[in-house]
């Protein structure tokens, strides 16, 4: 007879799955904050680590900070050189920002943040996406993020990279669930990002959304699908709904040009 898979307490299922959520370090600067991340991360029970396009992976200066009880993390952190590649297989990702207003509308603080987290992490796996160093991530990384999250400071605002890596981490791990509600398995960022690809074109097909700078157009229609957050069985479906608008445009045209073109025979006539 097979082995019963370990019973959950309910303790645990009212906490984040650490295991399902990763730190993305999107183009880190300096190595030691490299390491200090990933100790931050460690220290609350983090273990996945993704790094694109880092600065330097100097082993010496990265360990340095990371100290022997993180070196398990470095030994298994992932190297990306695009973005959309490393938050492919996430289903929900959260950006780190400092700076409010103009596209940062809608900012949550970690503490906020962490329980929404709580049934998401049971069906789907979550990144805590952190910008560079020097000026954090712009609003060309903004898209891919589900929510956004800013550590409430004084006048003194710039925090170091593994400082806000350990506040957000923390959060999480002491975050307890207010009522358990469920929460289904969401479409991965790959996933969503074919479908907004493909619904940009029809939209702009159809007039819908400015032939200029249809990406900042295409901004609300993403805040709309996160704020609920979409399936993958759903993407196919908005897919599918873009390809039949696709197929009826091209059919009335066709039937708009023989029409005008009998319209030309019977003037030549």
């Amino acid at each position: 007879m097979g082995q019963r898979p370990p019973k959950i307490s309910q303790e645990a299922k009212d906490r984040v799955r650490l295991e399902r959520v990763a730190i993305v370090l999107f183009r880190p600067q300096i190595p030691e904050n490299i390491g200090a991340a990933a100790r931050a991360a460690c220290n609350m029970g983090i273990t996945r680590l993704h790094l694109v396009q880092p600065a330097s992976l100097d082993q010496e200066r990265l360990r340095a900070m990371a100290t022997p009880a993180a070196a398990h993390i470095l030994e298994n952190l992932r190297v990306h050189q695009d973005l959309l590649e490393a938050l492919g297989p996430f289903h929900y990702v959260v950006g780190t920002t400092a700076r409010l207003g103009g596209l940062r509308r809608e900012v949550l603080s970690p503490r906020e943040i962490a329980p929404r987290l709580i049934e998401l992490s049971r069906h789907n796996d979550i990144a805590l996406l952190f910008g560079p160093e020097n000026f954090g991530l712009t609003n060309r990384e903004l898209p891919y993020c589900h929510a956004l999250v800013t550590i409430p400071t004084a006048e003194c605002a710039s925090l170091n990279l593994a400082q806000a890596v350990m506040v957000l981490a923390y959060e999480l791990r002491v975050a307890q669930s207010p009522a358990p509600r469920y929460e289904p398995r969401l479409a991965n960022t790959r996933e969503l990002e074919s479908m907004y690809a493909m619904l940009k074109e029809t939209l702009v097909k159809i007039n819908y959304i400015s032939h200029q700078n249809p990406d900042y157009w295409m901004l609300n229609v993403r805040r709309l699908f996160n704020r609920h957050g979409l399936r993958a069985k759903e993407t196919q479906v908005i897919k599918g709904i873009c390809r039949q608008i696709d197929w009826y445009v091209r059919t009335r045209l066709k039937e708009r040009e023989r029409e005008a073109g009998k319209g030309e025979l019977l003037i030549n006539e």
